[in-house]
């Protein structure tokens, strides 16, 4: 009995969900997204960090200061004090303070999802994925938003105040004025889309009882399905090219081959071959 229990812990459908709970938790606890900025006045590159709760770091004051130039402000959380001092005409995003309330509630749901009993883990996984995926497509499109109300709600008092609304990306890099501008996940990010991703995988083998032992034999399983249909492919592309492209079919067959198979048909003397 005490063997069937461990094995059904080291179910991959079991396990993966753990391990993507653990990255939810410590995604609070280093930035989720980074942003890149590089300006002729400076020698090197700013980086401001930030968090799945209202903070940010790296070089965040003196981005600061560059952006007062386009007026162009740091988010105000609204219900909490950020590290930094909000601007009064800065946007506002009240809902930066979920951040952590959804992490954790994901790390507890795929937690609790891991535990479930066998007839009900496959209706959980399918639960756990399709919510992840719902909520974290959610979080950036809200994001994007912001940053579309940002880059548009610019301060008309700032110095360079010809400065056109933009909308900074998501991903992606971006232009304003003589500053360049990148954004793209930080370590908080690439464990979000790592936990996304486990959740994935158990979700494809809800219905496994598969174990971590399991898994050299399944990666072992699909390379040579991998190679096989590379194999197959090859030799369809040189099969397709010996014919010219096309299959040897009795459409395909020259007079001269009919004419010749005909004779190996019929015998010199017209009777039966």
């Amino acid at each position: 009995m005490t063997r069937i229990r461990f094995t059904r812990l080291t179910e991959l459908r079991r396990v993966l969900p753990v391990v993507a709970a653990a990255l939810f938790v410590l995604a609070l606890t280093v930035p989720v997204w980074r942003i890149t900025l590089t300006a002729p006045q400076y020698v090197d590159d700013l980086v401001v960090e930030l968090y799945a709760r209202p903070q940010i770091g790296g070089d965040w004051e003196e981005v600061r200061r560059l952006n007062k130039y386009v007026g162009f402000y740091y988010p105000d959380p609204v219900y909490v004090d950020p590290n930094y001092e909000v601007h009064e005409k800065a946007i506002d995003v009240p809902e930066w303070v979920l951040g952590p309330v959804v992490f954790i509630g994901l790390a507890i749901a795929s937690a609790f999802v891991a535990v479930l009993p066998s007839d009900k883990i496959s209706r959980g996984l399918t639960a756990l994925f399709a919510g992840s995926v719902a909520i974290f497509g959610a979080m950036g499109a809200v994001i994007q938003y912001r940053l579309y109300q940002a880059g548009h709600s610019l301060d008309p008092a700032a110095p360079l105040n010809g400065v056109e609304g933009f909308t900074p990306p998501l991903l992606g890099s971006y232009e304003v004025a003589n500053i360049s501008g990148t954004a793209w996940l930080g370590p908080g990010g690439y464990m979000i889309v790592g936990g996304i991703g486990l959740v994935a995988i158990a979700f494809g083998f809800r219905d496994s009882p598969a174990t971590l032992t399991d898994v050299p034999a399944l990666v072992r399983a699909g390379w040579s399905r991998v190679w096989s249909r590379i194999r197959r492919r090859e030799t369809d592309n040189g099969a397709a090219a010996r014919t010219g492209g096309r299959r040897a079919t009795p459409e395909n067959v020259t007079d001269d081959e009919s004419t010749a198979n005909e004779h190996r048909r019929t015998p010199p003397d017209g009777g039966s071959p």
